[in-house]
């Protein structure tokens, strides 16, 4: 059989086989003489193209009037400039992205392709913070309802005093306890004296206050059997010591103190173990109790690891609103008869939680016990909770677990839609506004604190501290932006931006930062993020890493909104920290940060395209004007910003220096760029054939990335007409872009169409892909890499092209997925006696290759998917007579 024939003659030596090559290297010889090493030359599809003149070259060396020598002359000078043709295009099918790069080595562009496609999906949810308008900063106003959720300031603003019994018994029937509260409570009682930790804004101190008021049930202590603690008045520790040793008013027997110490910030130092003794001594003689609340963090740690601390869970979310739900539908009922409804629940911040502008912390509720359990009320609760479950509700509110705050919140919006006060499409706007009202709490007055005195007690740092000050805020922008990322590129990024958040606060200071601070559990808590295993790329290799993202896909886009809306002057040290993660070889850091950078120009693009996109689109690193064109992709996937782009792309394309051109080269190819995918192929070709084809390469990987958009067919239709075009350079560009059709990995250039046959795809050749899955094309394509397999300057190039989609099909485990690809390709590609030569050909040197030989079995098998089984039983009888 044939297939059998190509194997036994592949084992023939090669002196006994006229075709088979002695080197997979061997040198160049002219095109004039067949040599082993040489394919055989092209058949009835038009011959060799490109530049070949063939029987009119040999006719001029005959007719030359100079002699035979100046033929001979001749034909080597030729024989000269086709080698110097075909080792431009050698060139130009290489990476334009490794140009200048260095030792950093070039981008990685499926690693780069998979980090856009996440950052995208990070940052692009479809939300409009813009149409948000808080009327109050700090609360959530939407209709009737007003609910404070600035926990971030409570400590500051928290007075002492005695808690009233009435805030008590509301508490007492509207707090939900947190998983291990009995641990919590037990601890208190055994040792008097808890140190409990939380993030703000979680209920630490609606627990505190829950904790001391059982604990204080039969106490008698005069004035208030609980209270809180004034912070700024005395001393913290050593202040609530002779608070209850008998200061003012003397000691109070039986009585609960909750004390909140803000230890974030500059200057303020967390109490030593000693103090703690001794206030837990004195609470024990005066039969009293006491809880200090803390924030977690690298400040607060010795406290929590000591005998006296522990942290406080959060809540569970889904029973938080279950409550409140229940809770306001029976407000709203019983105020049916006259009352407005949410009367004195919403009408101000303080009726809508008991402790609200008093302690800070939100509670949780439990159902009131006079909640009616009639058939009525019972639907409406249940057409309430599964609104609360609804997909579009959930996706608007965008946080994996909500706080006791923005529980309440939800519940009275959810309340307020079921009664008929809201419609879905506020209902829907409120529920967006929640993850932007939290995002406003955490960076709302950060740097207060350095204008602050200093504490007085004589412990006070010299160095400053905005670094510290500064990092919770960096680890949630770097968060923002690199989410998704592992865990340590957002660590150092958080670094990188503290150090320019502090140099811009105090220019006049170097900033200074302990080394062995860094504390990943409360970098979490404070900025409600969570870690998981999941793939990195290193390298061009996936490993195993461990990946941090927010508890919510809300939050990214609402920090990276309120931090360039609100606070115009973190602009300039954010700007200088993303050109520095422009910089960065790992595409996980510098494409996301690229992709996050589209979004901040986009919410204000005059200032993003002339900080951000400009100077690195005109800059020489590649890296940084791959950055530049990611950047101006994100922008144009806005309607509203799309035709801007376009004209800066096109005029760009036409009119600006050579790094402009590669940059909207680079943006070109995302597909957005240009009203249509002609227009884009037009401005490619412009960029490709300019200055003798200076540009050919970066205009010919695109043209093969706009071959992933469902137009593709406009794509192949116009490389067939590059082909036929009078102009070298069209040629050029129609060869290259074949043969690097034909390497290029569907990773390497797929973006993020949902629903894209190619997805499951990605490790296949691009050309493979679209054969197997656009059966319509398989012509086309074949067509194409025939042009390029039969043009004397590509011929080598395209050989090798080849070579490398029928390795795909015998690569690794899994790799005989890509046969189906080359099942319609091949047969297309081999439809003469002649391009079966040629394979036939490439088989066996593949077989003879040294490094990699293509077993016997192997070529066997391509054999058979290339010539029909009709076909090779006609080769058979042909070949025995």
């Amino acid at each position: 059989m044939a297939d059998e024939a190509v194997a036994e003659r592949a084992a023939e030596p090669a002196s006994q086989s006229p075709q088979s090559p002695q080197s997979p290297q061997s040198p160049q010889k002219p095109q004039g003489s067949r040599s082993p090493e040489a394919p055989p030359r092209g058949g009835e599809r038009g011959g060799e193209r490109g530049g070949d003149r063939g029987g009119e070259q040999a006719k001029g060396e005959a007719e030359s009037p100079d002699g035979p020598e100046a033929g001979d002359d001749e034909a080597a000078e030729r024989a000269k400039e086709r080698e110097r043709a075909a080792d431009r295009i050698k060139d130009l099918t290489r990476d334009p992205l490794a140009e200048e790069d260095g030792e950093d080595g070039p981008t990685d562009l499926a690693a780069a392709a998979r980090a856009r496609r996440a950052g995208r999906k990070l940052l692009t949810s479809g939300r409009d913070f813009t149409s948000f308008d808080r009327s109050r900063i700090g609360h959530a106003h939407i209709g009737d309802i007003n609910v404070s959720l600035d926990a971030r300031r409570s400590g500051v603003a928290m007075r002492g005093g005695p808690v009233p019994e009435e805030e008590l018994r509301r508490l007492r029937r509207a707090h939900v306890e947190p998983t291990g509260y009995v641990r919590l409570r037990r601890a208190l009682e055994s040792r008097r004296l808890l140190v409990l930790g939380g993030a703000p804004g979680t209920g630490r101190t609606s627990t505190a206050l829950a904790l001391l008021d059982e604990v204080t049930r039969d106490g008698t202590g005069e004035g208030g059997r609980v209270r809180r603690v004034d912070p700024h008045q005395g001393e913290g520790v050593r202040g609530l010591v002779g608070e209850v040793n008998g200061g003012e008013g003397g000691g109070r027997r039986g009585t609960g103190y909750l004390l909140e110490l803000a230890l974030d910030r500059p200057g303020t130092l967390p109490p030593d173990e000693m103090d703690l003794d001794q206030l837990a001594s004195t609470l024990a003689e005066g039969d009293a109790y006491a809880v200090v609340v803390v924030s977690v963090g690298s400040a607060a740690n010795p406290l929590l690891a000591g005998r006296y601390g522990m942290v406080c869970p959060p809540a569970p979310s889904r029973e938080l609103v279950t409550v409140r739900l229940r809770e306001r539908l029976e407000e709203a009922r019983g105020g049916a008869e006259g009352a407005k409804p949410w009367a004195g629940a919403h009408g101000d911040t303080e009726g809508a939680r008991p402790s609200a502008g008093a302690h800070g912390d939100t509670e949780g509720a439990k159902p009131s016990a006079g909640v009616r359990g009639d058939a009525a009320g019972a639907g409406l609760l249940e057409h309430a909770a599964r609104l609360a479950e609804d997909p579009e509700v959930t996706e608007a509110v965008g946080l994996d677990d909500l706080r006791p705050a923005e529980a309440e919140l939800l519940a009275s919006l959810l309340a307020e839609h079921l009664l008929g006060s809201l419609t879905r499409e506020e209902l829907l706007a409120g529920c967006r506004s929640i993850a932007a009202v939290q995002a406003h709490e955490w960076f709302a007055g950060v740097d207060r604190a350095l204008a602050a005195p200093p504490s007085g007690d004589g412990r006070t740092p010299v160095r400053s501290a905005t670094a510290a000050l500064f990092h919770p805020v960096a680890f949630r922008i770097a968060l923002a932006v690199l989410g998704g990322g592992s865990h340590s590129a957002v660590s150092a990024a958080a670094h990188l931006l503290t150090w320019e958040l502090s140099v811009q606060s105090d220019p006049d200071s170097t900033p200074s930062r302990p080394l062995f601070c860094d504390d990943p559990e409360s970098d979490r808590a404070l900025s409600r993020a969570r870690s998981d295993d999941g793939a990195i790329d290193v390298a061009g290799a996936e490993v195993t890493g461990r990946l941090i993202f927010y508890r919510g896909s809300a939050l990214p886009a609402a920090v990276l909104a309120e931090i360039w809306d609100r606070h115009f002057p973190v602009r300039a040290p954010v700007v200088r920290w993303l050109r520095l993660l422009a910089d960065d070889p790992r595409p996980q850091v510098s494409v996301r940060a690229a992709v996050a950078a589209g979004e901040l120009s986009v919410r204000d693009f005059e200032y993003g395209f002339g900080e951000l996109v400009r100077p690195l689109a005109e800059a020489s690193s590649p890296r940084r004007r791959v950055f530049a064109a990611t950047a101006l992709d994100q922008v144009a996937g806005h309607a509203s910003h799309r035709k801007a782009v376009r004209k800066v792309v096109d005029d760009w394309s036409r009119y600006g220096t050579a790094s402009l051109r590669w940059t909207a080269a680079m943006t070109l190819g995302h597909g957005r760029a240009a009203d249509s995918v002609d227009a884009a192929l037009d401005a490619l070709a412009r960029i490709g054939v300019r200055d003798q084809g200076r540009q050919l390469a970066v205009a010919s990987l695109n043209v093969v990335r706009l071959l992933t958009l469902p137009e593709c067919a406009t794509v192949l239709r116009r490389l067939g007409q590059w082909a036929e075009h009078r102009r070298e350079e069209y040629q050029d560009l129609a060869l290259v872009t074949i043969v690097r059709l034909a390497t290029t990995g569907v990773d390497e250039v797929l973006d993020d169409e949902p629903g894209s046959p190619l997805g499951d795809r990605g490790d296949w050749p691009l050309l493979l892909a679209l054969a197997a899955t656009r059966p319509e094309l398989t012509g086309t394509l074949a067509d194409l890499l025939w042009t390029a397999l039969n043009t004397a300057r590509s011929r080598d190039v395209a050989f090798d092209a080849l070579e490398t989609l029928l390795r795909s099909a015998s690569r690794g485990e899994g790799g005989d997925r890509t046969r189906p690809g080359l099942a319609a390709l091949l047969p297309a590609l081999t439809s003469d006696e002649h391009d079966r030569q040629q394979l036939e050909w490439l088989l066996r040197r593949m077989m003879r290759d040294q490094d990699r030989p293509l077993t016997t079995e192997q070529a066997s098998a391509l054999w058979r998917l290339a010539v029909p089984a009709r076909q090779r039983r006609s080769d058979e009888e042909e070949s025995h007579g």
